[in-house]
């Protein structure tokens, strides 16, 4: 799984219009999942995402987590984070999997997040046209990729 995590004052997805999923003080994560991907994936990801620490404490320092600041949480799939660009300017989504696989993958890591976090994480649709809005605070952006544990 590789995700791309924004620290956010403020975020949001919406649809057709109309707004799906909306946080204030909190993270964006945009979530992809392929065919390799499984429960110990989600597991240490989950775990990694509630836990690290990029909010600041008293002092201004990086110290706190989302669960510390008791923020929210919106959870976008992004199979575009499998892209594969090393041939030609088009990318590939080859190693991006496909639905069958990774809605049951993508329905369990927000389950797992609500679980670690103690309340209801939000989230887009899987699959559909949404456009996210965000207001990145710092700017904080951090790329995790579970394969890579290094």
């Amino acid at each position: 799984m590789k995700s791309v995590i924004q620290r956010v004052s403020s975020a949001s997805v919406t649809i057709d219009s109309k707004i799906v999923a909306k946080i204030q003080d909190g993270l964006l994560v945009l979530l992809g999942i392929e065919d390799a991907d499984n429960q110990e994936d989600i597991d240490w990801l989950t775990s990694k995402i509630v836990n690290l620490r990029i909010f600041g404490d008293e002092n201004e320092v990086m110290n706190l987590s989302v669960k510390d600041i008791d923020g929210e949480i919106i959870v976008v799939s992004q199979f575009t984070l499998h892209a594969l660009t090393k041939k030609g300017n088009r990318p590939s989504y080859i190693k991006a999997a496909k639905p069958e696989i990774a809605i049951p993958l993508y329905e369990n890591f927000t389950r797992q997040l609500e679980m670690e976090m103690g309340k209801k994480v939000q989230t887009g649709v899987f699959g559909a046209d949404m456009k996210v809005a965000l207001l990145n605070d710092g700017p904080v952006t951090i790329l995790i990729d579970s394969k890579n544990k290094e």
